[in-house]
């Protein structure tokens, strides 16, 4: 009996040194578990025999269990590395269509042949979809699918409103705005431009004129003239009641009482064709606050064939925008422009990829825009030790149960980290003591192994 009791010692310790070996061997494998070689004590007893005096049958392995703590988190310059800090477990899929998944925690990711998002062994992230504002609609495993970078660029968007903050100065000298003339700048006080984008993307130069008026001796110094070019082609102000071209005029304020009391004029210019463009009337008060516009919605003709003809074939005709003073002012100093911006874009290329704590994908394009891609799924389990290791990935079995899917930082669920990797939650230090302990362990059954055979061998010979 003593040999059997020093035999199965052996093997437990057997056991122990190739657990500890294991975890060693796996210290810079990322996501890994370290294991525990967990024992059990052997007894037999019979209804005849006296248990006071009975001795053990030696030692068997109750498991190898796997301990799911923390590992700590080294960062990384490649986006697609994924930690997770928390509780949960990466979902994976060997193909695309297949719903046999896998769960890991190490997020080696990188991007297959076919821009899906792939670890080491070429398994498939899975993620929930999200609409246009980055929301999951669903939850559930079933509805997860393999994360797909698109290729494409991000989509134009047309300019439709230009908005500007700028000053212009009370004392600038004033001029008829009848002699405007774009490329001339004797005709105009100031002048800036803004770049602006039709359907298809195309950049097309979009030009503000300022013109301080005058009518002879008698002048309203408290108001301007706007003109606007698009591509050097006069964009004349539009009635968006009548669906055609303003008409605009301004009042001279003959005794300087700061109230229009002169006879109405045109702002407008005719240009070398003979056609009359008409421009936008700014007004201001006593103190230099703005106090409107004529027309007072700042709109202009559409930028096709039907209206200023400033559009190449293709784009969307009917295009149309806005100007947006956005508190301008007259105060005594120079022209200044403090803020000038637009609300289109040119066409995009895929710059990079964004990942959120929350596991939202977004992809950035070099035009300003990001596009919500999908949500990359977390699992968690009742029982994590009751999961069946396969590699570097686990599978679901009727001990851990059934997976729960969610988003990453709601919850329970723990929170993703981009460009960051979980190490191996092994403490090598820790782990040479065990190696020490378990050699010794295995040298002192194999010592008893060994004592047990010299006094058999001792009774064998007894004359």
């Amino acid at each position: 009996m003593s040999f059997n009791v020093a035999l199965s010692g052996i093997s437990a310790a057997q056991s122990d040194l190739d657990t500890t070996a294991n975890n060693i061997a796996n210290v810079n494998t990322v996501g890994f578990k370290e294991s525990r070689a967990e024992f059990d004590s052997v007894y037999a007893n019979s209804l005849f025999s006296n248990s006071k005096t009975k001795t053990g049958d030696g030692v068997s392995i109750a498991a190898v269990a796997q301990q799911f703590s923390q590992g700590s988190l080294k960062f990384t310059q490649n986006p697609l590395d994924l930690a997770i800090t928390g509780s949960g477990f990466f979902a994976t899929s060997a193909d695309i269509s297949e719903r046999d998944l896998s769960y890991t925690r190490g997020g080696e990711f990188k991007l297959n042949n076919d821009n899906y998002i792939v670890d080491n062994s070429g398994n498939y992230l899975q993620a929930f979809p999200v609409n246009s504002d980055g929301d999951s609609s669903s939850v559930s495993l079933s509805t997860t699918e393999p994360i797909r970078i698109p290729e494409t660029a991000g989509t134009p968007v047309k300019t439709s409103e230009i908005g500007i903050t700028l000053n212009l100065p009370s004392d600038a000298t004033t001029l008829d705005p009848a002699n405007f003339n774009p490329n001339d700048p004797a005709t105009y006080n100031n002048a800036t431009s803004v770049t602006i984008y039709d359907s298809l993307g195309q950049s097309h130069t979009a030009n503000t004129f300022y013109i301080k008026p005058e009518n002879g001796s008698y002048t309203d110094t408290n108001q301007w003239i706007t003109f606007v070019t698009v591509d050097n082609k006069a964009v004349d102000a539009w009635d968006t009641t009548t669906g055609a071209e303003a008409t605009v005029t301004y009042d001279i304020d003959a005794d300087g009482d700061g109230s229009a009391d002169g006879t109405p004029l045109d702002a407008s210019y005719t240009d070398t064709d003979g056609v009359i463009h008409t421009g936008v009337v700014l007004t201001f008060d006593a103190v230099g606050g703005y106090t409107g516009s004529s027309p007072a919605n700042l709109a202009f003709e559409p930028l096709g064939v039907n209206g200023a003809k400033v559009l190449d074939a293709g784009a969307d005709g009917s295009q149309a925008f806005t100007l947006n003073f956005k508190e301008p002012t007259q105060f005594a100093s120079s022209f200044q422009v403090t803020a000038l911006e637009q609300d289109g874009l040119t066409v995009g290329r895929l710059t990079g990829v964004e990942i959120g704590s929350d596991g939202l994908v977004k992809a950035t394009y070099s035009n300003g825009t990001s596009q919500p891609l999908s949500r990359v799924a977390i699992v968690r389990f009742r029982n994590e030790q009751g999961l069946s290791q396969n590699g570097s990935n686990w599978t679901a079995s009727q001990n851990s149960g059934d997976p729960i899917a969610g988003e990453a930082a709601s919850g329970s669920f723990g929170a993703i980290n981009s460009a960051a990797l979980e190490q191996s939650n092994v403490n090598l230090t820790t782990e040479l003591v065990d190696l020490i302990t378990a050699q010794r362990n295995f040298q002192a059954n194999s010592r008893a192994l060994e004592i047990d055979n010299t006094l058999q061998q001792t009774i064998l010979q007894i004359r």
